[in-house]
């Protein structure tokens, strides 16, 4: 087998965050170094606990640090009526086997890079305050970053606002430094997770597969699946896990190199990432954007991840 690739986990978990840190522990590929929360789809407080809940469902026994308390610049934004008031609500899930350790997200990210002989590979499925401070905190660690595959924008719409994803819309200042930062970016954006679509049927196959982490999953696209029904998807969209799946298997996806840009002003499209399509900026590609996915694949890939629990649960051999 090849090299693990070393990679920090930064999420605002979440539901599809926390599919997507179930497909990277299952993943023979990675090397989890940490993880890192960020306020976005609920409190820091919230998304800390939830992380550390989601560590010890999946038996993943890395440090965790708590992000920043609010985004860069603008007041925090959170999504309760997409994942209730817990931010993970649905399965009753583990408490926390430790405590986040003393250091903010970006110092323990920043310690990671400098300890790490090779670099290494950012995944924020959540908003890019923590990546951003990293940057402008630590330029002189930017070569130590590999590749940043993000969750976050859509060149073609948005979904809090007509123009902007959630993830760019919590902190659009962040966006801005990470886009501008000359780091290898893949963006999943709204034009190809919301093609990531995971139907009932696919549930009761997870569902069947009758190991804890298994059934965890399933309950939590039931739960996913009923606030998306009821604004007329006809299935879940699990954002956040096509970052991760970019990573390990990005045969099953179309990309493209743009330029993208943030926009941080403006009523309507504040939030906005504006990709340069047909090339009249002149301006060379910053991001390789994703804008297609093989569904089955995809779901097949979440499917062999949830079964990989069947004989490793909680840190230990069944």
């Amino acid at each position: 087998m090849s090299k693990k690739i070393p990679v920090i986990l930064d999420g605002d978990p979440g539901h599809d965050d926390a599919i997507a840190w179930v497909l990277a522990a299952a993943s023979p590929m990675l090397d989890i170094k940490a993880v890192t929360s960020v306020c976005g789809n609920q409190t820091i407080e919230k998304t800390t606990y939830n992380a550390g809940r989601i560590m010890a469902l999946t038996g993943l026994t890395v440090p965790l640090a708590m992000g920043r308390v609010k985004p860069l610049v603008a007041d925090a934004i959170i999504a309760p009526t997409v994942h209730g008031n817990s931010g993970l609500d649905g399965p009753t899930l583990p408490e926390p086997a430790a405590e986040p350790v003393p250091q903010d997200a970006c110092t323990l990210m920043a310690q990671i890079l400098e300890a790490s002989e090779e670099p290494v590979v950012l995944i924020p499925t959540g908003p890019l305050t923590n990546v951003a401070t990293l940057l402008l905190l630590y330029p002189h660690l930017k070569h130590k970053i590999r590749h940043i595959y993000l969750m976050g924008g859509g060149i073609d719409f948005g979904n809090w606002t007509p123009a902007a994803e959630f993830n760019i819309l919590v902190d659009p200042e962040a966006a801005d430094v990470v886009f501008r930062s000359g780091v290898p970016i893949t963006m999943a954006g709204l034009d190809v997770t919301e093609q990531a679509l995971v139907f009932p049927e696919d549930f009761e196959r997870i569902r069947a597969l009758n190991n804890p982490v298994a059934t965890v999953v399933a309950e939590w696209l039931d739960f996913f699946y009923g606030f998306h029904r009821s604004i007329g998807y006809p299935g879940a969209p699990v954002h956040d896990a096509v970052a991760v799946a970019a990573l390990i298997r990005p045969e099953i996806m179309t990309m493209v190199d743009l330029y993208v840009a943030v926009e941080l002003t403006g009523d309507y499209c504040r939030g906005a990432t504006v990709g340069d399509k047909l090339g009249v900026l002149k301006k060379p590609a910053n991001a390789r954007v994703i804008m297609g996915i093989d569904r089955k694949a995809f779901v097949d890939l979440l499917a062999e991840a949830a079964a990989y629990y069947g004989t490793y649960h909680s840190g230990k051999e069944a």
